[in-house]
């Protein structure tokens, strides 16, 4: 009798994580980022001047986690905090020019690895269905990816 085979949304998430790991051995500073930080660093890029409480939220992390990254990304010039003009007890974080540096860095690498292996209408379905993704998972995990 075969084996059961991974239903092919398995395959999907499979193949994201398998991707991923992919692009970051190519990333001459993944040692430099953890994967925690990373994930604390992309949403403060999409999102500059969220506050801390609303960022701890949206990337589903501990209290404790995100304050250690954010405490690190500042550390090492990727994130600086300022106090919100019209609440000084609120914390609002931006990304520094280290980190659009780091940005356009990757947006470099990854260009140079990806291009030539799909085409733009492969592009623009991937990046939309991915995006669909995250959305909807971020809603079942009671954060939005766009907050």
């Amino acid at each position: 009798m075969e084996p059961d085979r991974p239903s092919p949304l398995f395959s999907v998430a499979d193949l994201v994580l398998a991707v991923s790991r992919q692009l970051t051995q190519f990333d001459d500073r993944s040692g430099d980022i953890t994967p925690l930080e990373t994930t604390v660093l992309r949403h403060v890029d999409r999102h500059p001047g969220v506050s801390a409480g609303v960022a701890a939220r949206a990337t589903l992390l501990p209290p404790s986690n995100f304050s250690r990254a954010v405490r690190s990304l500042e550390a090492k010039g990727y994130v600086r905090r300022e106090p919100d003009p019209a609440d000084a007890r609120t914390v609002r974080l931006h990304p520094t020019a280290k980190a659009a540096a780091n940005l356009e860095r990757l947006d470099a690498t990854w260009s140079s690895l990806l291009g030539g292996i799909l085409d733009d209408a492969e592009i623009t379905r991937t990046i939309a269905a991915l995006e669909r993704i995250e959305a909807s998972l971020a809603e079942r995990g009671g954060a939005s990816s766009d907050l």
